[in-house]
């Protein structure tokens, strides 16, 4: 059986050369142009549902991400949890402009700051915070403790003094809806490849 396949595949092959040039240079460059467009689609595809690139503006999380770092965002099967970076976008803010904070609580979870000490509480424990530019001692909008809805989570910048975020009453608590994923690594610059945590 398998020498009859062998021999069909040799007469194939035959029959293929003895086509005229322009034949299968026609053959050739339809059979490139299907892979491209095959690889094309399968990009726009991952790309519109499945990640999302997409550029920092701004200094409110640094030093764990850089103005005009560029990074790789998913949401799929995504459930937010504390101290995961994500993107996400506030009708009361600037509903133009997608915002990069960390997760510090999620539905249910208590928050508090104290402000002096520039210590955060999550259900009345201090979290640590390795992750940070300096203590938290910018109030903004907050007055606490509160407790985050269902569905929602409370974010801030790394860059806790210089970062707009949930302790402003135009951001608050963040709907998970309105999360557009967790970012995962930074892709550009080079130097600053790699994941994030």
């Amino acid at each position: 059986m398998s020498e009859e396949r062998n021999s069909r595949n040799d007469k194939d092959k035959e029959a293929a050369r003895q086509l005229p040039l322009d034949v299968r240079v026609r053959r050739e460059a339809y059979d490139w142009i299907q892979c491209l467009m095959v690889a094309l689609i399968i990009c726009v595809v991952l790309f519109i549902f499945l990640i999302r690139i997409i550029d920092v503006s701004g200094t409110s999380m640094h030093p764990t991400l850089l103005n005009g770092d560029k990074m790789l965002v998913s949401d799929l099967f995504y459930k937010p949890k504390a101290g995961d970076i994500v993107v996400f976008k506030t009708d009361s803010y600037d509903p133009d402009k997608a915002l990069v904070k960390r997760v510090i609580a999620t539905e249910g979870q208590e928050i508090n700051i104290d402000f002096e000490n520039g210590i955060v509480y999550v259900d009345g424990n201090p979290i640590q915070e390795d992750y940070i530019n300096e203590l938290t001692t910018t109030k903004l909008d907050f007055i606490g403790p509160q407790t985050v809805p269902e569905g929602c989570v409370f974010v801030m910048g790394d860059n806790r003094n210089a970062s707009t975020d949930s302790r402003k009453k135009e951001i608050g608590m963040v709907d998970e809806r309105m999360i557009l994923g967790r970012v995962y690594c930074v892709l550009f610059p080079l130097s600053e490849m790699g994941w994030v945590s």
